[in-house]
């Protein structure tokens, strides 16, 4: 009888799950011969802890094994589904065992409880009713409360390499709790494809073998799974990429990164990894505007527009066509010359705003648009800049009283900067020769 039909069906991934340390795939830093976690396990001594890393790399299993190395009760449960009553079972179990037996309480997408549902661990992991283990895709110090964190371990699962996965195929294959017996054999061009379009991931790399698998072709002594075939069972391979998660950040922060450091190509291949991985690219286009105001500046101001220009021509054609402009400005602020210098003065100035508090404007800088506040004394000894030579008024001054004199804006040795930095030099020695040195800068 067919194992779907007749409710016994088990997914490829779950039939191959290891049973020990030494059949978990990758992972090496942590079960290797000398890891840490290894020998904590081997000694019996399980203790609490955050297993964080994408999906497919092996946190569920690692949590089963922690459990059955110690001989302790596992219950599992997933912030997704459980509530309180979930909760109060798991811990009442955990209650009525305790004194014969330990028990492993795992938490998956630990993650998606709030705060405060995380606080009602506290007291049954503080008096050892359990030994808690959560499982999380997003990064701990954001996604787990500071209490919880503090009485658990946290170790980072990393993404299967290629030769991990390769392994793990070699087994699906022969293994007969797998497609051992079935007689499949894959063709290197599928094998390739099929970790590729794993992207790191063991469990989708094994669903995705288990549904082409029925798609194989009949030969000599069992099936073959060849690359088309597979290729067409896949479709359209989505890399990961967690709007609004750890990967997420990672990755604009990769592509931000890359363009500060004027590196056209690296900056091109992120924005194409976001792209390819689902990210608005609207939401780029406006990072890209950051990006030109906050690495490039008056170096050249064309990075600015072009940016603008970009968000625009994207919201006219859309996707696909609209991209392009994306990728354009991306390469060109990539390539332009780079200033940080008006991020930086932008700073000085917003901490001396807050430090002074609200100086009074000057009298000569005040407005006066009625009799009476002329009369007070407003805009008076105001020097209207182009009516002075070269439209500048040497010696002005037009800080607050009670305001150091400050330079916040200094010009990079750069692109438009350079000139830039010429003017002002030139209008400073001005400034000196009309105060007559009396006043510093």
């Amino acid at each position: 009888m067919n194992a779907a039909r007749s409710g016994a069906y088990r997914p490829l991934a779950d039939r191959l799950r290891p049973t020990t340390l030494d059949e978990i795939v990758g992972q090496r830093h942590l079960v290797g011969p000398d890891a840490a976690l290894r020998r904590a396990l081997a000694a019996g001594n399980p203790h609490s802890m955050i297993l964080w890393g994408p999906p497919g790399t092996g946190k569920t299993t690692l949590a089963r094994l922690v459990a059955s190395t110690a001989d302790a009760q596992f219950i599992a449960i997933s912030a997704v589904l459980a509530g309180v009553k979930e909760i109060r079972a798991a811990v009442e179990r955990a209650q009525a065992s305790r004194g014969t037996r330990n028990t492993v309480l795992f938490l998956d997408e630990v993650h998606r409880f709030n705060k405060a549902q995380q606080d009602t661990f506290l007291p049954y992991v503080e008096d050892g009713t359990f030994v808690f283990i959560g499982a999380t895709t997003e990064n701990p110090s954001f996604e787990v409360n500071n209490a919880l964190l503090s009485r658990a371990r946290v170790y980072v699962l990393k993404s299967l390499e290629a030769a991990d996965l390769d392994a793990l195929l070699d087994r699906a294959l022969a293994d007969p709790r797998g497609l051992g017996g079935t007689g499949l054999r894959l063709e290197p061009d599928a094998r390739e494809l099929l970790i590729a379009a794993a992207d790191g991931d063991a469990r989708r790399m094994l669903n995705l073998l288990e549904t082409a698998a029925d798609l194989a072709t009949p030969a000599q002594g069992g099936r073959v799974l060849s690359g088309e075939t597979l290729r067409g069972a896949i479709g359209t391979a989505t890399l990961r990429f967690d709007k609004g998660g750890e990967n997420f950040y990672d990755q604009i922060s990769a592509l931000h990164k890359a363009v500060r450091g004027s590196d056209p190509d690296a900056a091109l291949y992120w924005l194409c990894r976001m792209f390819a991985g689902g990210c608005d690219p609207l939401y780029i286009a406006r990072r890209a505007l950051r990006m030109a105001s906050e690495d490039i500046g008056n170096a050249d101001p064309r990075a600015l527009t072009l940016a603008l220009e970009a968000c625009a021509i994207y919201e006219r054609l859309g996707s696909p066509e609209g991209e392009l402009a994306i990728a354009q400005a991306i390469v060109f602020l990539a390539c332009a010359a780079k200033s940080n210098a008006v991020y930086v003065a932008y700073q000085a100035a917003t901490e001396d705003a807050k430090r002074y508090g609200s100086l009074e404007v000057p009298m000569h800088l005040r407005n006066a648009p009625t009799r009476l506040m002329k009369e007070l004394g407003y805009s008076k000894g105001y020097r209207y800049a182009h009516d002075e030579p070269d439209a500048y008024a040497a010696g002005e001054r037009y800080l607050p009283e009670g305001l150091p004199e400050r330079r916040y804006y200094v010009p990079a040795p750069r692109g438009l900067e350079i000139k830039i930095a010429e003017a002002l030099d030139a209008r400073r020695a001005r400034d000196r020769g009309a105060r007559g040195g009396s006043r510093g800068e």
